[in-house]
């Protein structure tokens, strides 16, 4: 089964959820926190959650790959926000614990701009030919990342448009071993990846240095778990405690209808980032054959130092050192 991709409205959680008061402390940062019920949802009993497949919740930051300027390109998340006045009309809406449906937006005047390449992602919904914002006030979309961009810096490190290629995490056809390796952008056309590394989201899998950051693209869905935890709060709380299969940041289940399910460790009060997760504990092969490549990758670029790499294993994902 082809894992679908939400490209990409916010995925909706396993369990009711239930909003709590934090204590007084955190009230300025973040007033209140979301927690999980003992209740699936409805709209994960539609999507047949049962028979759902459960992959693990990689965590990192969301892109996409689809056309630009005739070729595959990635391009990163960036979701269009309310300037500061109209975000404050919508705080104080939800605060009056109205349904937000009902609150109105002027969609060319309450929005920061955005620059003229954003596209919105591809399931959001319009009116009048405009794009419509979610329940959060956002409106999901994307921006292409162009070789060398600053702002996108850790993007681009992982892609060489000039070979059309990115730099890839997946599961090795060796039961228990990872492997990265360049897949042509091609083949992950009108797909959704998580972004990991040195410099995203703190680093929860301990990837390369300040001095030499690792940067690595996981597609959504690649890595399945074998051994998933029965659909009760209980059994997934110990399963996430419990075993080493359960340190990860979450789990995502693929629906046969193309629905998306998650449960984040968050939302049943448990903590994130962990020392030690499954993900950074796996071995992993290099698999970079240069000689496909009609390309001089640049010799400080992550595709300069994994080609060098070539062949070899690591016992652990966060054990990946480049020569000095």
């Amino acid at each position: 089964m082809r894992r679908r991709c939400a490209v990409q409205r916010k995925v909706p959680c396993l369990f009711v959820t239930e909003v709590k008061e934090e204590p007084s402390a955190k009230r300025e940062r973040q007033p209140f926190k979301v927690l999980a019920t003992e209740t699936i949802t409805g709209k994960a009993l539609e999507a047949d959650i049962y028979s759902a497949i459960p992959t693990e919740k990689v965590d990192g930051t969301c892109c996409y790959v689809t056309t630009y300027k005739g070729q595959p390109y990635l391009w990163a998340r960036l979701d269009r926000k309310p300037n500061k006045q109209a975000e404050k009309r919508f705080k104080r809406f939800l605060y009056s614990l109205e349904d937000c449906k009902e609150f109105v937006w002027n969609v060319e005047e309450d929005f920061k701009p955005v620059p003229d390449t954003w596209i919105p992602a591809r399931d959001i919904e319009f009116s009048n030919g405009n794009p419509l914002p979610d329940e959060n006030g956002h409106m999901p979309g994307w921006v292409p990342v162009e070789k060398n961009s600053k702002q996108y810096c850790w993007h681009s490190s992982v892609v060489n448009y000039e070979a059309e290629i990115a730099l890839v995490l997946k599961h090795h056809t060796e039961p228990g071993l990872l492997e990265i390796s360049p897949v042509p952008l091609s083949e992950i056309l009108e797909q959704t990846l998580e972004l990991i590394g040195t410099n995203i989201n703190a680093n929860p899998y301990g990837l390369g240095s300040k001095k030499q950051p690792v940067h690595l693209l996981v597609p959504h869905g690649a890595f399945e778990i074998k051994n998933p935890p029965a659909l009760k709060q209980n059994d997934i709380v110990s399963w996430f405690e419990g075993c080493s299969e359960g340190k990860v940041e979450g789990i995502v289940w693929h629906c046969h209808d193309g629905c998306l399910i998650k449960l984040h460790r968050h939302h049943l009060g448990l903590r994130w980032p962990l020392a030690e997760t499954y993900l950074n504990s796996q071995p992993v092969v290099i698999s970079f054959n240069r000689t496909k490549y009609d390309t001089d990758f640049e010799p400080k670029s992550l595709f300069h130092h994994f080609s060098n790499l070539d062949g070899q294993r690591f016992d652990r994902l966060k054990d990946i050192k480049f020569d000095a």
